[in-house]
This record gives C-alpha cells, sequence and structure tokens, in this order.
C-alpha cells in the first residue's frame, strides 16, 4: 500500500471469471478493490470475495456493455485515485509503482493515459501507434458517459504514463467469439451513432482506411501474416458498422 496518495482500484465484470483470478491477485496490493458486477450468473462474485474485493451490484438489462455502470462504478470507490481495470487486464508491479508515485507528486496530474499492450492471435503485438486508454484519474474530477466505447471526461490535466510502464491485455478472442462480440458492439455503436449520414461513400472509405490506418500508419505489418488478419478484422468492424446505420436509415424512410 502506499504512504501517501491511496488508490481503488475498480472493476466492472459480467460473467469475467475466465481471467478474474489472475486479475484479481495482481491487484492485490492497492488500497481497494471494488467489483461491480452487472448479475453475473458464473463464479464471477465467489472469485472477487476470495480475493477480498468489495462487491457492488448494478442491473445488467439489456445491455452488451460495461460503459453503462462505469461511472457508477468509479463513484463508489472509497478513495480520490481511481484506476479502472477490465476483467481480462493485468496491471504490472512496474505500473502499480509508477501509479502511486505520480498520484503522490506534488505536480501530479488529474488523470492518467495507460499504454494496453494487446495479444495479436496468440502472441504480443509489435506496433508503432499504442494503444493508450485513459483509465487513471481523480474521481471526483470524473465523469463517465454511459454510451458503448465512450472514454471518460476528465477535468483537468490530463498526461500519458512512459509506455514501459503498461498493463497486459490477456484477451485474445478467436474468430469465433469476436464475430459474436463483432455483432454485439457494432449494434451499440451503430445506435450511437445512428444520426450519422452515411452511405456508399462511407461503406467503401471507411473500412479501407481503418485497414490502412492500422496495417500502415499503425505498424501492423511488423506483425506478419497477423497483422494483416487484424487489420482485417477492424475494417470488417467498420463495414459492419455502417451498413448496421444505414440499415437504421433506409429502413426509417420506408
Amino acid at each position: 500500500m502506499s504512504v501517501g496518495a491511496k488508490i481503488s482500484a475498480v472493476l466492472n465484470t459480467y460473467n469475467a471469471e475466465e481471467h478474474l483470478e489472475e486479475v484479481l491477485r495482481a491487484l492485490s496490493t492497492f488500497d481497494e478493490i471494488l467489483v461491480c458486477d452487472m448479475e453475473s450468473s458464473d463464479q464471477t462474485t465467489e472469485i472477487a470475495r476470495r480475493h477480498g474485493a468489495r462487491i457492488v451490484s448494478f442491473p445488467h438489462g439489456d445491455k452488451h456493455y460495461c460503459e453503462v455502470a462505469r461511472d457508477f462504478a468509479v463513484h463508489n470507490a472509497a478513495h480520490e485515485w481511481v484506476l479502472v481495470v477490465d476483467a481480462d487486464e493485468i496491471i504490472t508491479s512496474e505500473l502499480r509503482d509508477y501509479l502511486y508515485s505520480r498520484a503522490s507528486a506534488d505536480n501530479a496530474p488529474d488523470g492518467l493515459y495507460i499504454y494496453r499492450h494487446n495479444k495479436i492471435f496468440g502472441v504480443y503485438g509489435r506496433d508503432f501507434a499504442r494503444d493508450y486508454q485513459l483509465r487513471f484519474f481523480r474521481k471526483d474530477k470524473t465523469t463517465w458517459p454511459d454510451t458503448i466505447h465512450s472514454v471518460p471526461i476528465v477535468e483537468g490535466t490530463v498526461e500519458k504514463a512512459p509506455a514501459e510502464y503498461k498493463m497486459l491485455h490477456l484477451a485474445d478472442p478467436d474468430m469465433h467469439t469476436w464475430l459474436r462480440k463483432l455483432n454485439e458492439y457494432t449494434e451499440g455503436e451503430a445506435e450511437k451513432k445512428k444520426n450519422k449520414g452515411y452511405g456508399i461513400g462511407a461503406l467503401l472509405y471507411r473500412p479501407a482506411w481503418r485497414f490502412v490506418k492500422n496495417y500502415v500508419l499503425g505498424g501492423g505489418y511488423r506483425n506478419g501474416i497477423r497483422g494483416i488478419m487484424q487489420a482485417m478484422q477492424w475494417a470488417i468492424y467498420q463495414q459492419i458498422l455502417v451498413l448496421k446505420i444505414m440499415e437504421k436509415k433506409v429502413r426509417k424512410d420506408a
């Protein structure tokens, strides 16, 4: 535990037992572990209790994404500083020490982006465009919108942690799982963007641009065939998303 700043590690969960033991072990030295569970039916809450987590509940309803409960979870934390962790992310000891050091400093920012190192078809990828997530912040200066893929809004100064202090993303879904999640995620995002004026141009341009952005600008080519496969996933995601937005419009106009 810290001598100065105190940090609450906050997780939103729904049937998240797969990696939860490993995730919670990595959080064991934080001042608090708070699990906001969305009515799991597996062993999620039992695992959380075994690791000394404090558990609060949030109704799952018909939502297929955790952002709807993020703000509730963050503001139920006991301490000023909050680290938001997904149930498939490992906080390294180096990152933990950096967060306590930075939060205790006189010139501490109000929010901090953290590099998330992702797997690509079984291995951790080599990337130029690093996946930075805004996950560490002062609770009272932060709100989290309840729309899918939203990011927290922090009032004040925000910095990036050096890339050597990172969290490891354990998730590495096979294509079957990825396709199921693709349908869930694009459904939520299409509803969020339903008023966008997407047409044939967007249907052609957005998938192509996302492939180039991921494979060329993001350094995906450094990952060989895995890089091509991942870039194609990003392109397909955009194609399905635009098609769903277009579908909403043509059905409305019918």
